[in-house]
């Protein structure tokens, strides 16, 4: 098991997308919300992933298709 750092931003129409929820659920990984700022046109969303490495890169790469911006975070720096 691997943990890793990302932070999710959501465009206006996928805000109220239940897309953290769904990853969770779909794919064997535990989502652990770090931090959010979230409103009605857009929203960011910094997590903190758990689970095996390719469950969780196949997870990361479910989100990138449905449209969020994700990039990885080292400490409290975003990088990218």
């Amino acid at each position: 098991m691997v943990k890793k750092q990302v932070m999710f931003t959501f465009p206006e129409e996928l805000v109220r997308e239940p897309i953290i929820y769904t990853l969770s659920h779909q794919f064997k990984i535990v989502t652990n919300i770090r931090r959010a700022d979230v409103s009605e046109n857009r929203g960011w969303v910094a997590l903190e992933l758990e689970g095996d490495e390719e469950e969780i890169e196949l997870g990361i790469s479910w989100v990138i298709s449905k449209g969020v911006r994700v990039d990885p975070v080292i400490g409290d720096i975003v990088e990218g």
